[in-house]
């Protein structure tokens, strides 16, 4: 038998406060997790106009204004795909044109492998609604942030990565990476120096750095992109790689083999391994 860290008695026999908590924590309703501070905007704003307040606000997507609460919801990948992808100009496309009229809605009292469950089968962000109307939202970010110490958990991220790795070089334009980004419909491209990983170029960073930060898309892309690359091990689980996506407020994570960059695993795919 190899030598290896002995146990804790708390481990090897965990009190009945401890296995509470646990089950606690697995049942735990959405109303304890989502995000309150819900932004909206106008149907006949301009989605220059959703990108810098998406920037400003460091968040992934608006809620649009409807007659009697939300009309639909508008993201950034909708920016990406829609509108750079297609080589329009953002502050000539209306947020009506390219927004979803469909809302992912949820109660506030269900639970979080429930959340987990029908984001992963729709496809979308959640818009918790009460009986007064809307309540919050909740978003892959949320829910990695309250991923339950719960079995499905300790699977190695080798699972659910994502193995085709998208590229970029300091030089490469804005304009250009987001262009690639909206037509393969990915968040991220990793950014190299000559053959090693040297950072991550995101939609947020699209967002927050360059529309909000009033940065052109003309400009190198090395000039925006996040350092220093932030990475996980193979062998991390996926509690823990959501424990670090949490406590450095990222949503994405290259996965290295030893030196070798082999995959990348985000936010949405851990809420897809605690909804199996």
């Amino acid at each position: 038998m190899g030598v290896g860290r002995s146990r804790t008695l708390r481990e090897e026999f965990p009190s009945v406060i401890d296995v509470a908590y646990k089950e606690w924590k697995r049942y735990r309703p959405v109303s304890d997790i989502m995000t309150r501070n819900v932004f909206m905007i106008e149907r006949d704003a301009n989605m220059m106009d959703a990108a810098r307040l998406m920037g400003e606000h460091h968040i992934g997507s608006l809620l649009v204004k409807g007659a009697e609460g939300p009309a639909g919801i508008v993201t950034e990948r909708d920016l990406l795909t829609r509108v750079i992808a297609a080589g329009k100009e953002p502050d000539k496309v209306m947020v009506a044109d390219v927004m979803s009229p469909r809302l992912v809605t949820i109660r506030p009292d269900a639970t979080i492998r429930e959340a987990a469950r029908k984001m992963i089968k729709e496809k979308g962000r959640l818009t918790v609604m009460d009986d007064r109307g809307l309540a919050g939202i909740v978003t892959a970010a949320d829910l990695i942030r309250s991923l339950p110490d719960a079995p499905e958990t300790v699977m190695p991220v080798g699972r659910f990565m994502t193995k085709t790795v998208v590229g970029a070089t300091p030089e490469d334009k804005v304009l250009a990476v987001a262009r690639t980004m909206g037509r393969e419909r990915i968040g991220s491209v990793i950014v190299y120096k000559g053959k090693k990983p040297w950072g991550i170029f995101t939609e947020r960073d699209l967002l927050s750095k360059v529309i909000y930060g009033r940065g052109s898309l003309d400009d190198e892309v090395g000039k925006y992109t996040s350092r220093p690359l932030i990475g996980i091990d193979l062998g991390y689980t996926i509690h823990k790689a959501a424990s670090m996506m949490a406590a450095r407020h990222i949503r994405r994570l290259p996965v290295f083999d030893g030196e070798r960059l082999i995959g990348i695993i985000t936010a949405r795919d851990l809420v897809e391994a605690y909804a199996l």
